[in-house]
């Protein structure tokens, strides 16, 4: 069972879901506020290293300078992004895109990578770009490498917050409502850890 499983209060309606299973899938939040579900071992340990690597080693990876909290900042990950009809598409994705459409019964069209070097590369609380994506779609979260913490946090009173541990070789599905009602990030740690990648697959507006 996950660690995040482990450390819940079944008696907080918020985190009670993490007991509900289907098969090996945690339910965290599934009410009207959306639903979140995390599968961990959706590919298996070996894959899930070789597709880490080949993707760590063979991805042209970007830094990017946004203009946050009213500075121009950089952006504390490196990131890719790929159509999955693109001919030269990393074959790992093309296989992860894949299980993930047979899976979740989606019809991704893109993968949005982020590659987190150590415990000081981060992601601030936001959620996606509801214009960007395909109405009703969800979004399949793959993580690859070491196992990073992920806050949910709901947009309203009292703004409970779910912590999960996204280990290599796991899915985290999103649908589409969530965005509308949770923010999620992934925070700076206090101790070492080792890098990490997640792959983001979306059903994006005109691609």
């Amino acid at each position: 069972m996950p660690a995040a499983a482990r450390r819940s209060d079944p008696s907080d309606p918020f985190q009670a879901g993490l007991f509900q299973q289907e098969s090996n899938v945690f339910v965290p939040i599934a009410d009207a506020t959306g639903r979140i579900a995390y599968t961990p071992g959706w590919i298996a340990p070996a894959c899930a290293a070789q597709w880490f690597r080949q993707l760590h080693d063979g991805i042209a990876w970007h830094g990017q300078r946004r203009m946050m909290y009213e500075r121009m900042l950089t952006v504390p990950r490196l990131t890719a992004h790929f159509r999955l009809d693109d001919p030269a598409l990393p074959p790992p994705l093309g296989e992860a895109a894949a299980r993930a459409r047979a899976s979740v019964g989606a019809p991704f069209t893109t993968a949005g990578l982020n590659f987190y070097r150590d415990r000081h590369d981060s992601v601030a609380p936001h959620n996606d770009h509801l214009d960007e994506i395909v109405r009703g779609q969800p979004i399949a979260l793959l993580s690859l490498g070491a196992t990073r913490l992920m806050t949910i946090r709901a947009k309203r009173p009292p703004r409970r917050v779910l912590r999960l541990q996204l280990e290599p070789g796991s899915l985290l599905l999103m649908d589409y409502a969530t965005q509308l009602h949770y923010d999620h990030a992934i925070p700076k740690q206090r101790d070492a850890v080792g890098p990490r990648i997640s792959v983001a697959f979306r059903c994006s507006v005109g691609r």
